[in-house]
C-alpha cells in the first residue's frame, strides 16, 4: 500500500513515485515509492493544463479543495477505506470490482453515467470501463491497489470528452499498479491464480462494450471468461464486507450529506411558497433548485404525487394536474459528491389543510417526531425496533381518528418499513441488517406513511388521502442529527409559507 499523494502537486517534500515497467507485465505501470528528503519535484506539465475525466482541484477549484479526489472526500480517506477492506480480507486474498458501464437509451444515445457505488467508494474514480483490485499482501491492511482504466485517446475524447488515463490512475487516484483496461483479461489470471480467495460481486453482463466487460460477459463454462477463471477458486461475496464499512459514515461523508440535505430542504421549502398547477412543473422546480443550491442534481427520480396518486408509494409519472383542495406528496432529494439525502413532504396544493387533512397529517407527524427522536445510540434500538414503535404509534393515532384497526388494517394503511440506510445509494448498504442496533455515525431515513384507499372500510373524510413525512437522520450518541431540517413540516409553518 502506497501512502496517498497527489504527484501532480509534488513541489514539496514527500515520497516521490517513479514509474517503471512491471516485470513480466507489458503495459503495466508500477509506482515504486522511495523516500527523498527535502527534494522538490516538478511536473512537466501543470495539472491545471491537463484534462481529466472528472473534476479535480487542479481543474475545478470551485468544486474541490486541495487534496480531495471527489467533493469533500480526500485521497487519504479513500486510501483508508482500501486499507480497512484489506484488513477484513483473509491472507493472500484479492477483491475484484468493476466500474459501471454506460447505459444506452437507444442507438448511440446514452443515459447520464452513474458509477457503481462500491467501486466509487474505494477509488473515487468516476469513469466507465475500469476495474480495481485490492490484493492483500500483509497484516494491518497492507495491500496493493491495482487500477485499470481507459488510456488517453485523442480521437475518442473528441467525441466523448476527456479521459483521465493510465498516468492519472497513479498520480491522482493513488494506484500502486495501473494499466490499460484492455490488458486486464491477460493480467487477471495470474493474480487470481495466486490468490488464496477471491472476493467479488461481478457477474457476466449481457451487453458489453469494453474488453474487460466482454471478458465478464463470456458465457458460463466457456474458456477465457471470468466464470472459467474462477472455476475451482474459493469465491466469496464482497458486498457484505463493504456494507460493514459503508454503514459507518465519516465526518466528511456526513458533511456531504448535510450539505445535500440543506440544499434539498431549502428547495422543498421554496416549493411550498409557490402555486403549481401541474406535477411536472413542481418536479422541474425542485431539480433546478437542487442544482442552484449546490447539489450536483437530483439523487433519484422524484415522486410528485397529487391527490390519490399519493396512494402509489413510488408514483413517478408526475404528469397529472394539481387540484386545489388536494394534497401533493413529494419524495425528492439532491446529490452532492455522490452522497444523497432522502426527503418526503406532503402539503396542500392551495396552501391550507382541510380539517380532515390536518388531523391525519398531525397524527402521522407525531409518530414521525417520536421515531426521529429515537435515532440515537443510547436508545439501544434498531431500525426494526423503531419500525415497531411507528406501528404502535400509528395504530393508536388512527384509532383515535375513528379507524377500525382490527385484522390487517395496519398492513394496508402502512405497507412499508419505517426506514432504510442512506449514503452513496438511496437504499444504502443493501442487505445490511435492519435488526442490528443503530450506532453513532450511521445514517438512516425515518418515513412513516398513511395511505387510505377509497373504500367503505375507512372513515369517509380520510378516503383517498396519502401522506408520508420523511427525514434523513444521522445517529449520534445522545440525540439525532437531522440532515434535512430545512424542509419545514409543521402545519403552522407550511400554511404560513403559502400566505407570503
Amino acid at each position: 500500500m502506497r501512502p496517498p499523494s497527489r504527484r501532480l502537486l509534488c513541489a514539496r517534500q514527500r515520497s516521490i513515485g517513479r514509474l517503471e515497467r512491471g516485470p513480466g507485465r507489458p503495459g503495466l505501470q508500477r509506482c515504486r515509492t522511495t523516500q527523498v528528503a527535502s527534494q522538490r519535484c516538478y511536473a512537466t506539465v501543470s495539472a491545471a493544463e491537463l484534462q481529466f475525466g472528472q473534476p479535480l482541484h487542479e481543474t475545478h477549484p470551485h468544486l474541490l479543495k486541495a487534496g480531495e479526489v471527489t467533493p469533500g472526500i480526500s485521497a487519504h480517506e479513500y486510501a483508508q477505506r482500501r486499507a480497512k477492506l484489506a484488513a477484513k480480507l483473509p491472507d493472500g486474498a484479492v477483491a475484484v470490482l468493476a466500474a459501471a458501464e454506460v447505459k444506452y437509451r437507444s442507438g448511440a444515445v446514452f443515459y447520464e453515467f452513474h458509477q457503481e457505488s462500491n467501486f466509487f467508494y474505494l477509488t473515487g474514480f468516476n469513469e466507465p470501463e475500469a476495474a480495481a483490485l485490492i490484493e492483500k499482501t500483509g497484516p494491518d491492511g497492507e495491500h496493493i491497489f491495482h487500477l485499470y482504466v481507459r488510456p488517453k485517446d485523442a480521437k475518442a475524447e473528441l467525441w466523448d470528452g476527456a479521459r483521465s488515463g493510465v498516468q492519472a490512475a497513479t498520480d491522482v487516484f493513488n494506484a500502486d499498479e495501473a494499466g490499460d483496461i484492455k490488458q486486464l483479461p491477460r493480467l487477471l489470471p495470474d493474480m487470481v491464480t495466486a490468490a488464496s480467495e477471491v472476493f467479488t460481486d461481478l457477474a457476466p453482463r449481457s451487453r458489453t462494450t469494453s474488453a474487460f466487460t466482454k471478458f465478464l460477459g463470456t458465457p458460463a463454462g466457456a474458456d477465457g471468461g471470468l466464470d472459467g477463471l474462477l472455476r475451482g477458486k474459493r469465491v466469496q461475496a464482497l458486498r457484505p464486507l463493504l456494507n460493514e464499512l459503508r454503514v459507518w459514515k465519516s465526518e466528511a461523508e456526513i458533511s456531504n450529506m448535510r450539505a445535500a440535505g440543506r440544499a434539498s430542504g431549502r428547495a422543498i421549502t421554496a416549493a411550498m411558497r409557490q402555486k403549481f398547477s401541474q406535477e411536472h412543473n413542481l418536479a422541474a422546480f425542485l431539480d433546478y433548485h437542487f442544482k442552484v443550491n449546490g447539489c450536483d442534481g437530483s439523487a433519484y427520480v422524484p415522486v410528485v404525487a397529487g391527490g390519490t396518486h399519493a396512494l402509489s408509494i413510488h408514483y413517478v409519472r408526475n404528469d397529472d394536474v394539481l387540484r386545489e383542495g388536494e394534497l401533493v406528496l413529494v419524495d425528492a432529494g439532491g446529490e452532492r459528491g455522490g452522497y444523497i439525502t432522502d426527503i418526503t413532504r406532503t402539503w396542500p396544493v392551495a396552501g391550507q389543510f382541510s380539517p380532515a387533512q390536518r388531523d391525519l397529517y398531525e397524527a402521522l407527524l407525531r409518530v414521525q417526531r417520536t421515531c426521529v427522536a429515537l435515532c440515537r445510540e443510547d436508545a439501544n434500538l434498531s431500525l426494526d425496533g423503531i419500525h415497531a414503535t411507528a406501528e404502535k404509534g400509528l395504530r393508536d393515532q388512527l384509532t383515535q381518528l375513528g379507524f377500525d384497526m382490527s385484522r390487517d388494517a395496519l398492513e394496508i394503511l402502512f405497507p412499508h418499513h419505517v426506514g432504510h440506510y442512506v449514503g452513496l445509494d438511496v437504499h444504502d448498504t443493501s442487505g445490511y441488517s435492519r435488526h442490528d442496533g443503530l450506532k453513532t455515525s450511521q445514517c438512516v431515513t425515518i418515513e412513516p406513511g398513511v395511505y387510505v384507499p377509497d373504500e367503505e372500510r375507512w372513515p369517509e373524510h380520510f378516503r383517498g388521502l396519502g401522506i408520508r413525512i420523511e427525514d434523513s437522520v444521522c445517529v449520534q450518541p445522545t440525540s439525532p442529527l437531522v440532515l434535512t431540517t430545512e424542509a419545514v413540516k409543521e402545519v403552522v409553518d407550511i400554511e404560513a409559507l403559502a400566505e407570503r
